[in-house]
């Protein structure tokens, strides 16, 4: 780690502008990290997020603005930066015959001292696929591979674009405490995630990516405080089909929204409508269950746009 680094931020994109002929995808955006700090980058499709973090993988150079990364410049010094910095691509394409086994040795081969893979493979449940060909894995042990090779060079921070992208409940959770451990060995993490649970879960510090700008950031909870309004989230569970509480909870009007969910109600609730609510819920016979704020409220208040939504922004990186 070069001088630089020790006294200020591990990453540091400051202004950073990225254009594509007349479109400005990204638009004078600062972001940074401090040494050991998870980060996350979030917003919808579209919004610039794999754009920006281009730029900081050294992947593609910017428009305007400057970036370090443990001290080094990503276009001028990428040699010494890839040595400390390890990347997962939100979409990778292999050579079509190559095991696990082999993009492994390959990707170790870079690097002067890189991590033993069959650990890493251990880790990330991929010991039985080690002679599979990468093909052939499923999309969740694919992303899952991705992973092993953005940790293979002993990176001192990682870049983890759609982190856990087609894995499943109990994979994700195993990728989670993962990086939760290196985390806490000192591991620097950005990562862009659709996942508000999995954002809320790994990062100390959130930015809310909106159009080419940051409209917000802060604390997962300073985000939810600011963000999420004030407005209660009701569930009725089995009472989707009762189109009789459904009507006279619709009658109340502004202040109350009432959308069905299967056999559910779901119900967001102004303040100043609480106890109308509650006495039409009483005259039904029916108790509601309470959901608290979350992340993914925030995020709908900010973008207007649930988590998720839009069409891809996906950079596709041939690796054959």
């Amino acid at each position: 780690m070069t001088e630089q680094a020790a006294s200020g931020p591990f990453v540091d994109a400051r202004d950073v502008t990225v254009r594509y002929g007349d479109l400005t995808a990204v638009d004078g955006v600062d972001l940074s990290a401090t040494k050991g700090q998870v980060v996350g980058l979030i917003g919808p499709n579209g919004s610039g997020k794999t754009s920006l973090l281009s730029c900081i993988e050294g992947l593609r150079k910017p428009a305007g603005g400057t970036i370090r990364v443990g001290g080094f410049d990503p276009v001028t010094d990428r040699t010494r930066m890839t040595r400390i910095a390890g990347v997962q691509l939100q979409q990778m394409v292999y050579p079509p015959r190559a095991t696990v086994e082999e993009m492994c040795r390959l990707f170790a081969s870079f690097y002067p001292d890189p991590a033993d893979h069959r650990e890493l493979l251990d880790r990330f449940g991929l010991s039985e696929q080690r002679r599979s060909q990468v093909v052939k894995l499923s999309g969740g042990q694919q992303q899952r591979l991705s992973l092993v090779l953005a940790l293979v060079n002993n990176p001192q921070v990682v870049f983890l674009d759609e982190l856990t992208n087609g894995l499943d409940p109990a994979a994700r959770r195993v990728v989670w405490d993962e990086l939760r451990r290196r985390n806490d060995e000192g591991l620097t993490i950005v990562i862009t995630s659709h996942y508000m649970e999995e954002v809320e879960y790994l990062c100390d510090r959130v930015n809310v990516l909106l159009k080419g700008r940051i409209v917000a950031t802060g604390t997962p909870s300073e985000l939810i405080r600011e963000h999420a309004g004030d407005a209660a989230r009701l569930v009725l569970d089995g009472s989707g089909g009762n189109r009789e509480l459904r009507d006279s909870l619709t009658a109340l009007g502004a202040g109350v929204q009432v959308r069905v969910a299967g056999q559910r109600l779901l119900l967001d609730v102004q303040p100043a409508r609480r106890a109308e609510v509650d006495r039409v819920l009483a005259e039904h016979g029916s108790t509601p269950r309470d959901l608290p704020a979350s992340l993914d409220d925030a995020y709908l208040n900010l973008t207007g746009q649930a988590a998720g939504s839009a069409a891809s922004e996906a950079d596709n990186v041939n690796v054959s």
